[in-house]
């Protein structure tokens, strides 16, 4: 299918650079301070629920803002429906702690699985008894029903003592000399302020950290995606639907039109287009068997992008850097998901903003350079980096007076295995000859990297 952009915002569709409509001034006014807590978490995806409860657990007081209604975010309203791999394609797992209790908690309805519509379990040969042998065969990930997903997801949330607040969209933030002390919402109670002593970026876009004045690198090479469900007869069936992307995040060997994930103009375009692909999809569907009844019965509700805004510090992760080499301050592993071998250390520095001293980015706007994003934007590389965070924010609330940048990561490394991550130097040895990611690798539409990518 030829997709065309609509004219309207043909060429660079930037908001700060469309050609302005007149200009308003808005009285200043005095904001009500509505709540305060001891963690404020925006973004509610899989980064941020784990970040909360990682915090809460932690002893922490929770704020988990989402401006939709339901968890979960790509993986859920999103429909990418896949957990991808625990372990390193060779038998070893290397993810634990929340990313495995999150995997499991992903299939907890899943009883005997739905074949055409990927609803599958965990493979046996990871459950309880497995072998190495068996296990070396077959990687440790699941596939599960979006909607019983995000159920699930705010019942484990609400049970930890987070307070979830929907329909909430971050406007602006307020700063004393290097913290931040509070954002400022919108929601249906109008414009208020939301007071925290720690704060943790998981909206995907590092937005929070754009707005506290931290540097940060965004991308326009963002395709049209957009995976769904469809009803043939009495058959649920998954679509996986994406152009071709670059896993670098190049246009070049992508298949465009391409988008931004900072502008709102660009991220509307991008969604409209996906609805469009899916549409396309259904009348190829239809018309290649017109007897059956085709229905669409789930399609994702926000927009599917893959990079868009992320954290930029010294620190950032280089696959170069952290593949199979253990870090000082390593405080989660996590696999290649696009093939066998590579294990990656995620340091601390890769989630801690530079000028801001409690504020931490996880998920898919934490530091981590076009080398590395494609993995640690993944499923797994979002919930280790956001247990690490909510942990990381409730240890420095105890021992450093929630200054970061003086945290003791031995203290917060010994918390974390507690908690179950593994965190093994062991763990970052080649079990087997690796294959690196080669430096051009693309994800082809409707590929095996794009079913689960």
């Amino acid at each position: 299918m030829k997709w065309t952009r609509p004219e309207k915002i043909a060429g660079d569709a930037r908001c700060a650079e469309a050609p302005p409509a007149g200009q308003v001034r808005e009285p200043a006014r005095s904001l009500p301070v509505r709540r305060a807590c001891d963690v404020l978490v925006v973004g509610g995806g899989l980064s941020g629920v784990a970040a909360a409860v990682a915090a809460a657990r932690n002893g922490a007081r929770v704020m988990l803002l989402e401006r939709s209604f339901a968890l979960g975010g790509l993986a859920t309203l999103g429909m990418v429906t896949t957990w991808l791999p625990l372990c390193d394609g060779h038998g070893r797992q290397v993810s634990a702690g929340l990313a495995e209790e999150l995997l499991k908690l992903s299939v907890r309805d899943v009883r005997h699985g739905r074949t055409s519509a990927h609803f599958e379990g965990i493979p046996p040969a990871w459950k309880v008894g497995g072998s190495p042998a068996a296990r070396a065969q077959v990687r440790y990930r699941v596939n599960f029903n979006p909607c019983a997903y995000w159920l699930a997801l705010e019942e484990w949330a609400l049970a930890a003592g987070v307070d979830v607040l929907y329909d909430t969209r971050v406007c602006q933030v307020l700063k004393s000399g290097q913290r931040l002390t509070h954002v400022l919402v919108e929601n249906k109670c109008g414009r208020s302020a939301l007071a925290a002593r720690m704060f943790v970026d998981a909206s995907g876009d590092a937005d929070l950290c754009f707005l506290a004045g931290e540097e940060t690198e965004s991308l326009d090479s963002n395709v049209l995606a957009g995976w769904f469900y469809y009803l043939t007869g009495d058959e649920l069936v998954r679509a996986p639907l994406s152009h071709r992307y670059h896993a670098q995040g190049a246009r070049e060997g992508a298949a465009g039109p391409f988008f931004r994930g900072d502008d709102a103009r660009e991220v509307n375009a991008q969604l409209l287009g996906s609805r469009g692909l899916i549409r396309h999809k259904l009348d190829e569907l239809r018309a290649r068997d017109p007897q059956k009844e085709i229905e669409p019965v789930m399609a994702p509700t926000l927009p599917c992008l893959r990079m868009t805004r992320r954290l930029c510090v010294p620190r950032a992760m280089q696959a170069a850097q952290v593949c199979h080499t253990w870090l000082d301050d390593t405080v989660g592993l996590i696999s290649d998901w696009r093939r066998a071998g590579p294990v990656y250390a995620v340091p601390l520095g890769a989630l801690v903003a530079e000028r801001t001293v409690n504020l931490l980015a996880v998920g898919r706007c934490l530091a981590a350079d076009v080398t590395i994003w494609d993995v640690t934007r993944a499923l797994p590389g979002c919930v280790v980096s956001g247990e690490a965070a909510g942990t990381a924010a409730a240890v420095a609330l105890q021992a450093s007076g929630g200054d970061l940048h003086r945290i003791a990561v031995p203290e917060l490394q010994r918390q974390l295995r507690s908690q179950g991550v593994l965190l093994d130097p062991a763990l970052l040895t080649p079990s087997a000859p690796v294959t690196r990611p080669p430096a051009t690798s693309i994800g082809a539409a409707n590929s095996e990297d794009d079913k689960v990518g």
